[in-house]
């Protein structure tokens, strides 16, 4: 389908929890990349922190510096997060803080990168939490190349403010950078105000609403059981659907015989992957 960023104005909303939520219940192959500059926590919450060795962006963005082998190592950075089927893949945040300067000079490289999944063979989708977009080094490179931007925020007016600002910063960027519009779209989470009246208010679509549920937020922050029948899970297996008709609605307005091809990127027929925990 395309890369679907997610991202979110300060505070914690839960960009991580509502990423992790709707790749364990995507229907399509995906890749779940956590591009937060301020780090990744997947690995330590909810896989509880069993793995084999050092893994994930920050692997990444030292193996490019050097060697410039991102094709090459991508695969073997990977965690499955439903093995064995090798559907659902993770590509674990910066864990150590001395990565992140190897990684905010490469946001452009994996934002192309990123791009070239959903030609390869199979084709990925890409879901990549953005975390928050007012700490240093910020992804604007991968929230340019998304097809979709979801900006998260709750629904009580303290986030709302913050997020009205936000929906500023991206819309002035994007116009700079000559983003095609459409891009962004909110993603409400939680209780408070009306999706109708937060539409209103901000000037943006709301694409979703996913519910209150701390019992699954536990889960997917820690670790545990994911049950597909609580609010949480049924909320997220439904974002898809709305995502994938804007980008129907998008590539149908936009499609022009000069539009650039992104290059395919080809999974191995066998990824190092690791098996999730």
């Amino acid at each position: 389908m395309a890369v679907i960023a997610l991202v979110s104005a300060k505070g914690s909303p839960g960009v991580t929890t509502a990423a992790l939520a709707a790749a364990l219940s995507w229907h399509r192959r995906l890749v779940l990349a956590e591009c937060d500059p301020a780090g990744g926590s997947v690995l330590a919450g909810y896989l509880g922190g069993a793995l084999d060795g050092p893994r994930g962006l920050g692997e990444l963005a030292v193996g490019e510096l050097r060697d410039g082998n991102l094709e090459s190592a991508f695969w073997s950075q990977l965690v499955d997060l439903d093995a064995p089927k090798r559907e659902r893949l993770l590509l674990p945040g910066v864990v150590d803080p001395a990565q992140a300067g190897s990684v905010t000079p490469l946001w452009q490289r994996f934002a192309d990168f990123f791009t070239g999944l959903e030609k390869g063979v199979p084709p990925y989708d890409v879901l990549v939490d953005c975390g928050r977009l007012q700490v240093g080094g910020p992804p604007w490179p991968v929230l340019r190349a998304a097809a979709v931007v979801l900006l998260v925020t709750r629904a009580h007016l303290p986030d709302l403010s913050a997020t009205r600002a936000t929906i500023k910063a991206i819309e002035r960027d994007f116009a700079e950078h000559r983003v095609p519009p459409g891009t962004l779209r909110l993603l409400v989470v939680g209780d408070g105000h009306g999706t109708s009246e937060i539409s209103k208010a901000l000037r943006l679509p709301v694409i979703a609403r996913l519910p209150h549920d701390p019992r699954t937020a536990a889960v997917l922050g820690r670790g545990g059981t994911v049950r597909a029948n609580r609010p949480l899970l049924r909320a997220a297996s439904q974002l898809e659907v709305p995502v994938r008709a804007l980008l129907d609605r998008r590539r149908a307005r936009l499609a022009w015989p000069g539009a650039p091809v992104p290059r395919p990127v080809t999974a191995p027929s066998t990824p190092g992957v690791s098996g999730a925990v």
